[in-house]
């Protein structure tokens, strides 16, 4: 376990290490972890640049009036965006790369709770399968120039991108339907956003050396997903959210984490790995390979197997490859990056 005051010590130490001027991006920023995330960023950094990615712009308005109170020196920003449509992704990327050539850090945690079964967008996607996988690599691709140059950068550099969602729950696919269109369940819409996510990631750490990937586990953490709920559905989940009291994280504790875990050096890209002392294990079980699976307590978690398999198997490419495939149909000719092997 990481302690806290590890994390926090860490956390202080971001601009002595990195310097001034830091760009992040928090898909999801104006709720929950990534709320909390994009908080400990602006009191840790110095004359930085956030921009706040979701749909609640009063809220947003709210948070970035706090924010400039706590730390004068940043520049906050709030992009409306519904990213459960890849047009939408689209168009809030092009808002901030039209003011940022980098982006140090990409923050992916935009979610739902809803129970309900497949439910289509008008791009043909499910909207929670979108939110939680392909809404997320979405924003990475579109990114991969900003993150680059990031990662490019002389001296201490910073490139990373955090996926916020169950690392640790990878498991076997329906590799002949990938999206769901016909074994979709609340069950297997988790574990194929899980593990897409984590091969995916995997895969991306080994295409671009220069930066770094980490899918997380938040463990317990009040948030407001309950707001997708019905009222029965919230009243269990309240009880259940009393009887995991005993292993519940606090909301500020879960931002402060999650900033370790975007920016500190034991998470290095793969082209630095044999230059960081103490690098934390990789998803392949190679100290500082580039893709790192966390638990709540910043732990990483062992070589998976499914995850074994399917990186000897070929099923990796095969996953990335569906990915780039659905990003062409959906959006076309309107793709902002050429394909990525």
């Amino acid at each position: 376990m990481v302690s806290i005051a590890t994390v926090l010590d860490s956390n202080s130490g971001i601009t002595r290490l990195y310097g001034s001027g830091l760009v992040g991006v928090f898909v999801g920023g104006t709720s929950g972890i990534g709320e909390s995330t994009a908080r400990a960023f602006i009191r840790n950094t110095n004359a930085s640049r956030a921009y706040l990615v979701g749909r609640d712009q009063a809220r947003a308005m709210n948070m970035i009036e706090e924010m400039r109170q706590i730390n004068p020196d940043s520049q906050i920003s709030f992009i409306k965006s519904d990213v459960t449509l890849l047009r939408e992704v689209d168009d809030a990327c092009r808002v901030i790369q039209q003011k940022e050539d980098k982006v140090n850090i990409l923050f992916l945690s935009p979610g739902t709770g809803t129970m309900k079964g497949r439910d289509e967008t008008d791009e043909g996607l499910d909207r929670k399968l979108n939110l939680h996988y392909y809404s997320r690599m979405r924003f990475v691709t579109n990114f991969l120039p900003q993150l680059i140059k990031a990662g490019e950068q002389s001296g201490p550099c910073l490139s990373r991108v955090i996926s916020v969602l169950e690392a640790g729950g990878e498991a076997a696919l329906h590799l002949d339907d990938l999206s769901l269109q016909t074994h979709y369940s609340l069950r297997n819409c988790a574990k194929h956003a899980i593990t897409m996510a984590s091969v995916s990631m995997e895969h991306l750490a080994a295409s671009y050396p220069h930066i770094s990937f980490v899918h997380s586990f938040p463990g317990v953490v009040r948030t407001r997903l309950d707001r997708d709920f019905g009222t029965a559905t919230k009243y269990a989940v309240a009880a259940l959210m009393v009887l995991a009291r005993p292993w519940e994280i606090a909301l500020d504790e879960s931002g402060e984490r999650h900033l370790y875990a975007a920016t500190s050096p034991r998470f290095p890209p793969r082209i630095y790995k044999d230059g960081v002392s103490g690098a934390a294990e990789g998803s392949d079980g190679v100290p500082g390979s580039g893709f790192y699976r966390l638990s709540s307590t910043g732990d990483t978690y062992k070589s998976n197997k499914i995850m074994g398999l399917y990186r000897a198997d070929g099923t990796r490419s095969l996953i990335w490859k569906h990915t780039l495939d659905v990003f062409a149909k959906v959006r076309g000719a309107q793709e902002m990056n050429p394909a990525i092997d």
